[in-house]
């Protein structure tokens, strides 16, 4: 799934209303609507919710499946979905070559790059709620890329966000000892990072106007295509189709790759990229806390004391950049 389009859209906020007089009663037309309300407040959550269980899912296929292969069979599943959305609703296709070759290069690093790096982290030991907590930094690493190569501005709160996330990482990692194939597992999560932001960075530079139908269909499509070839190079024994795995890919093709990226549309179209932005944070924390009540993981003291220093980290400089 992808996250440019939060980003992009939180930018672009209406101007303030000039100041006018404030009547004394609202008509019954403006009142708060319970329902509306209550669908506002949960959606934000919900997102949250499904993007955490993505990483329980895929720790629960991959011992039937390589990573590759399992990145295959999600990502071909969602190429098919949205491809044929894309068919039935009449959605634009891009209109030159160029434009492919873009939407294929955000594949590559949002998906394949990404993803890959994070599966075989957690395939090579790395509990889920680490790998999401090294993704949870996407927010602020997003900002310092766009401040290298972009040349935008960070704000204060944002480079103390970047000093404590990063606080936090370490003392995960210092709770965690670095012995025997665990320097693998974290540079792959490193590795996944770097590739969501990259994807994201590109993405918002050159594919900013893209079809959310069609453009994802592409990119799945590009995605399905690069890890099907380095399944067959790497993973040439194939899975084992268990009923977990069955359900994991169904799951994660069908509720993460395409559900959750739907629901994020949904909100930003309702005005909501900003309190999605403010919850992103939570993730690394839903993921451990998934991880430890259905993967039986466990965390020290020193880890859990990262999470949370990681999470208020991320989650005031995302509040400071969005406005509160």
């Amino acid at each position: 799934m992808t996250t440019s389009t939060l980003t992009t859209a939180s930018l672009h906020r209406p101007p303030a209303s000039s100041a006018s007089p404030v009547p004394s009663a609202q008509p019954a037309s403006a009142r708060v609507d319970p329902l509306g309300a209550f669908v506002a407040l949960s959606l934000p959550a919900l997102f949250i919710l499904l993007w955490s269980t993505g990483y329980v899912a895929g720790k629960l296929a991959l011992p039937h499946a390589g990573p590759f292969t399992l990145l295959a069979l999600r990502f071909g599943l969602a190429a098919v979905v949205l491809l044929a959305v894309s068919a039935a609703t009449g959605a634009p296709w891009p209109k030159t070559a160029r434009a492919w070759i873009h939407l294929g290069v955000v594949g590559l690093l949002m998906q394949v790059l990404h993803f890959s790096g994070v599966y075989c982290a957690i395939a090579w030991g790395l509990p889920t709620g680490v790998a999401a907590l090294l993704i949870g930094m996407m927010p602020l690493a997003t900002a310092m890329g766009a401040h290298l190569w972009l040349a935008e501005r960070m704000s204060v709160a944002q480079w103390l966000g970047m000093l404590g996330g990063a606080a936090g990482v370490a003392l995960v990692i210092v709770d965690r000892p670095l012995g025997g194939g665990a320097w693998m597992a974290y540079g792959a999560g490193l590795l996944g990072l770097t590739g969501l932001v990259a994807g994201t960075l590109y993405q918002k530079r050159f594919c900013a106007g893209m079809d959310l139908r069609t453009g994802s269909g592409i990119q799945m499509t590009v995605s399905a295509l690069a890890v099907l070839a380095l399944a067959l190079w790497r993973e040439p024994g194939g899975p084992d189709w268990s009923l977990e795995l069955v359900g994991s890919t169904l799951w994660l093709g069908l509720v993460n790759s395409i559900g959750a990226f739907s629901l994020m549309f949904v909100m930003i179209r309702r005005g909501q990229a900003g309190a999605v932005a403010k919850l992103f944070y939570l993730i690394p924390g839903v993921s451990a806390l998934m991880g430890m009540g259905l993967l039986g993981e466990h965390f020290g003291a020193l880890a859990l004391a990262g999470f949370v220093v990681s999470a208020t980290s991320v989650g005031l400089a995302a509040m400071s950049r969005s406005g509160g």
